[in-house]
Formats: C-alpha cells, sequence, structure tokens
C-alpha cells in the first residue's frame, strides 16, 4: 500500500481527500488533528500499522505492518445530521460485513454494538468517536479495523487484555490470500452507499438481519456502561437475555427470562454456552 496506489484504487469513490501512512500510532487520533486543521467532510485516514491504535472500552487494537486493515473516515455535521449519529456504528459494522459477503462470500456478523465476526470469532471492530459544541454535532471520525492475515492475530504481536473474544482473520477463514485494498474499496463503496440512508428502515433491517446471537441467550458484562440504562430490569435479573433485534435508533432488545423487554442502548453482550 502508498499512496499514489490507494488514490488509483479509491478514484471511484470520489473521496475529497485522503492521508496514507506506512506507521502511525492510531487513524482516528490523526483524523481529529486533521480535523483540527480543517479536513473536509468525507476524508480519509490509513494507516499499514498502528502502533497505538484503540477500541471500545478504552482497548487497545493492534495493527501489525502487512496483516491488516487500519482507516478512519471523517464526517462533519453538517452535511451529517446529528439525529443518525447513533446509527454510525453499526454502519460500519454493516458496511464491513457485506464487504466480506460480497467479495468472498463470507457470512460477517456483527456483534452489536461494533465487533464483526466470521465464524463466530472476532474479525474487526468499529470505534465512533464524535465532537459536540454544547447539544450540536460538529464532527465524527468512525475508524474500522480488520484483521486481515494470520499474523494480524498471531498472539506475539497482541496484547494480552485485547483478547477478551476468540479472534481469527480474514484470510483464515477464506483459506487463501486477499488483496487489502480490495476489501477497503468494498467496505467504503457499502459504507457511502449507506449513508444517506441511516433514518431509513431498510438501513435498520439490514443492519439487523446481520447481527449475531439474534434468538440466542447472551450475557451483559460487568463492564458493560450500558447497564445503569436498562428500562425494566429487577437488579437480580439484569446480566441475561435473549437477543431479539434492534429498535429504531440502534439500541438493542433482549427479552428476560421473565419475559421482560429491555432496551440496551450501550454495552458489551456475550454469548451463553449454558441457558
Amino acid at each position: 500500500m502508498d499512496q499514489a496506489s490507494l488514490e488509483s484504487i479509491l478514484a471511484d469513490l470520489h473521496l475529497p481527500a485522503m492521508l496514507f501512512f506506512n506507521s502511525i500510532d492510531s487513524t482516528n487520533a490523526e483524523a481529529w488533528r486533521w480535523v483540527d486543521e480543517g479536513a473536509p467532510h468525507g476524508a480519509l485516514v490509513i494507516a499499514d500499522e498502528q502502533t497505538a491504535g484503540r477500541g471500545r472500552l478504552r482497548r487497545h487494537w493492534t495493527t501489525v505492518a502487512g496483516g491488516g486493515l487500519a482507516f478512519s473516515l471523517i464526517l462533519l455535521s453538517p452535511p451529517l445530521e446529528s439525529v443518525n449519529f447513533p446509527h454510525l456504528t453499526g454502519l460500519g459494522a454493516l458496511a464491513a460485513c457485506q464487504a466480506l459477503q460480497k467479495l468472498w462470500s463470507l457470512p460477517a456478523k456483527i456483534k452489536w454494538p461494533n465487533d464483526i465476526l466470521l465464524e463466530g470469532c472476532k474479525t474487526g471492530g468499529v470505534l465512533v468517536e464524535s465532537r459536540w459544541s454544547g447539544e450540536v454535532l460538529t464532527a465524527v471520525v468512525i475508524g474500522i479495523g480488520i484483521n486481515i492475515a494470520p499474523v494480524s492475530i498471531d498472539p506475539t504481536n497482541l496484547p494480552p487484555k485485547s483478547l477478551n473474544f476468540p479472534v481469527t482473520c480474514v484470510e483464515q477463514v477464506l483459506g487463501r490470500p486477499v488483496e487489502r485494498t480490495e476489501l477497503l474499496h468494498g467496505i467504503l463503496q457499502e459504507f457511502l452507499g449507506w449513508l444517506p440512508k441511516l433514518a431509513s428502515s431498510q438501513f435498520i433491517q439490514s443492519w439487523e438481519s446481520h447481527l449475531a446471537f439474534r434468538g440466542r441467550w447472551v450475557e451483559l458484562s460487568n463492564e458493560a456502561p450500558g447497564l445503569s440504562s436498562l428500562q425494566g430490569l429487577e437488579h437480580s435479573e439484569k446480566m441475561i437475555g435473549k437477543v431479539l433485534g434492534l429498535t429504531s435508533d440502534g439500541s438493542l432488545q433482549l427479552s428476560t427470562r421473565s419475559g421482560k423487554i429491555v432496551t440496551l442502548q450501550a454495552g458489551e453482550i456475550h454469548l451463553r454456552l449454558h441457558n
């Protein structure tokens, strides 16, 4: 990967600007630096290697040189409407899933809210960060990371704290090497195609259709920040629920053992092996 080849490969997407780095601390961090300097809406930051990438809940996300995809898109408001902000994590995950399916027929799923799964193992993730002026959204950075080659999941390259879920990579599941830039183009194409449709029921239905664990019992992690926002749960039953689907704002709906329907706006879920 290099700046010139990426500009050629992505030319048909008409991105307003792009920065490529052989190595960087974090594409999200660089995107915010660029926002401060006047980056345009739709600008892309991509790196071959990340030395201090980050995920949700302050987790570290490792991107080994030559082993994965690590990129961030900058969205400004306006033209992005703040009402669509809750859908952006789903947009990034859906775009990655659909690109994997269309390119290589890989049945990718979304472990709500932001993990991309192949064969039940984490293959990628989405991190959405935002800036607000009071109650007015001003800018969003959407970071997406995908494990491509086996080196990306080599235990020697992964911090122990990042291994909170089984991991895999695209080439391991597919059984052959792939071109990273082909997947990059596919994800961006899906992302930009859905971006104007974030308020549509079609988007929510597509997002929901890719949910992992639908109809199965999951457990909410103790570190999940969304536990305090659950509605209708008794303290004794708050940790377990069956995945029903999504609400119109992208929140996760669960059914407890007693049959109560609860809504999770943020948090961390894990599949229960025994109900």
